[in-house]
Order: C-alpha cells, then structure tokens, then sequence
C-alpha cells in the first residue's frame, strides 16, 4: 500500500479537534475521514456541530452525511467503510486525517477491533426490555451476567448497556472479551489527542449548547422527525436531539420552559460523555496531547497546530 501513514486527531468533545483536523490536512496535503458517530446522518448538522461545507475549506471530508436517522450506526459497517476510504486516499498519495471522540470508531480503526455485528432480533429484544423495564433496571440485568462491563458503562446509558447484553448474547463471551488490544497502530496511525482544562471546558460545552439552541435545534428536531427519528434506535438518543425529544408533546411542540431544561440537560449529558472521553483516551499511552486552554496562555505560545506539526516532525514553516 502506497501512502502516508494516517494522523489520528482524538479526544474529548468541544477541545478544537475540527479546527486542529482542518489545518493538519492543509498542511500536510490530508482528506479528513469522519470518527464522530453521529454526524453520519444526514440532517444531524446543529446538535452534532458538524462542519459546514464551506467551513471545510475545500478539504474532502468521507463518513459525513451516509446514513438516514432511520439507520442504525454501526461500529462494524463504519470500520468496513472506513478501512477502504482510508486505502483509497493513501492510494492517492494523500494523508488521511483521522477526527472524531467516538472512543470505539477510532479504536476499531486504529487497533482493528472486532466488534461483533448487531442482530436485528437480539437487538430489538433488548430494547423492547429498555422500554418496559428503563435503563436502569436493564443496566442490572447487565451486571447480573456481566458485571466488568456494568463497571464500565453509566447506569443512565441505554445504548451502550442494550450494547453490552446483545453482545453477551451473540458470543457467549463478556462484553470485555471483546476489547481491542492496545499495541502498534494499524498503517502506522500517529495519534495527537486535544485537551483542554476542565473548568474551561465546562463553559465551552455550556456555550457551545446555549449556540445550538439559539440557531435552531428545535426546528432541526422537528424536521428530522419529519423523515423518521423517531423511529431510528440510534440517532433519536444523540445528545442534544435525545434532551429536546423527551421535552416535545406529540404534536412536537415545546415552550420555552421545556426549551430551557432540553438546554441544561444537553450541557449535563455532554459534560457525562466528555468525561468517558477523558478516561477511554487517557488509558491510550499512544497519544501525544495538545493543549487547547485559552486562560494563562502566553502570549507567544505556539497554536495547537504548530504543536501538532512540531510533534510530527512536519512542521514546513
């Protein structure tokens, strides 16, 4: 296989790894391959802060926009996709520029995870159980057959623990067995993580939600429905679109009280997945992080970027 190897730009949500991906593949002549689970459906723009076509800068951006929100996102069919993408552009002579916080997209790229596929019947079995029982009573069947991966998984989390028990059930194994081994990168992957001082953070992901409400996540919800949200098992419970579902009335109306606790609960779900974040890459001694804090920085600090090129030994000024 001919080609550079691939750059991997990972970490938490709202630390800058768009910006650092965007200014990686101008420089280092990159195409930027998706690892953000849900900005694979098409219309999920707003609440999922995806790139606009003219804020990508004429780069060329793969697994954005390839799903209806009817689909199920699938770590398997992503990582099929993904693998010949990333051939693709290496066959190109160009660099593919990994970005994303989707902690099991890139681990099933970078370390070629075998994730058992999903089956449609197991699946809707498990759901049907989150539907009668809630999330946290399934949560204890899962810890009933499993407890390592109940450890592991938030009790609030649906998807990733009717995940877990499908898997149990496909394999006969624990969810666990199924782990990536943390060893050489596939292509021989550089990983560069972004991060930023919690506190700081905190109001970055506070901002950055007040933003999507004010320019029109609610009207996205409702469009979205229009072609099916509410019937996709995956898409509906992103976050952000999840908060604003649980607020609508059949008729999917909400007031501005509605509106305001959709908000605050999108800014504490978010703050939740961050943390996961923080802690599936800080276990990734493979990483090399940047530092994106904006307080107490010097004024002649070199910008992230310059960083990630220094880091690279690709730094062309």
């Amino acid at each position: 296989m001919t080609g550079t190897a691939p750059v991997a730009v990972v970490g938490p949500t709202g630390t800058g790894k768009s910006d650092l991906a965007l200014g990686l593949a101008e420089r280092l002549g990159g195409e930027v391959v998706n690892c953000d689970a849900m900005q694979q459906y098409r219309g999920m723009d707003i609440g999922t802060a995806k790139l606009t076509p003219e804020q990508r800068r004429g780069i060329p951006h793969h697994r954005l926009d390839v799903l209806d929100v009817t689909q199920t996102a699938s770590v398997a069919d992503f990582r099929t996709a993904a693998e010949r993408e990333i051939d693709e552009i290496r066959e190109r002579g160009h660099v593919p520029i990994l970005c994303g916080g989707s902690m099991m997209y890139v681990q099933a790229l970078v370390d070629g995870w075998m994730i058992p596929d999903t089956d449609p019947q197991v699946r809707a079995h498990y759901e049907r159980r989150l539907e009668q029982i809630g999330v946290e009573a399934l949560h204890a069947e899962l810890a009933a057959v499993d407890p390592e991966a109940a450890r592991t998984i938030l009790p609030s989390d649906p998807r990733r623990t009717v995940r877990a028990l499908e898997v149990v059930e496909l394999t006969g194994k624990p969810f666990s067995a199924s782990r990536p081994t943390i060893g050489e990168p596939r292509w021989g992957t550089r990983l560069l993580g972004v991060r930023c001082d919690l506190a700081e953070l905190d109001e970055r992901l506070a901002t950055r939600a007040a933003t999507m409400f004010a320019t029109g996540l609610v009207d996205e919800v409702r469009r979205l429905v229009g072609v099916g949200l509410l019937e996709g098992v995956t898409a509906r419970r992103a976050i952000g679109y999840a908060q604003v579902l649980d607020e609508m009335d059949a008729h999917q109306r909400i007031d501005d009280e509605g509106t305001g606790r959709a908000e605050e609960r999108t800014v504490i779900g978010t703050r939740r997945y961050v943390r996961r974040q923080r802690s599936w890459f800080g276990r990734d001694h493979r990483i090399r992080w940047i530092d994106t804090d904006t307080r107490g920085r010097a004024d002649d600090a070199p910008d992230p970027l310059e960083v990630a090129l220094r880091i690279l030994g690709a730094d062309r000024r």
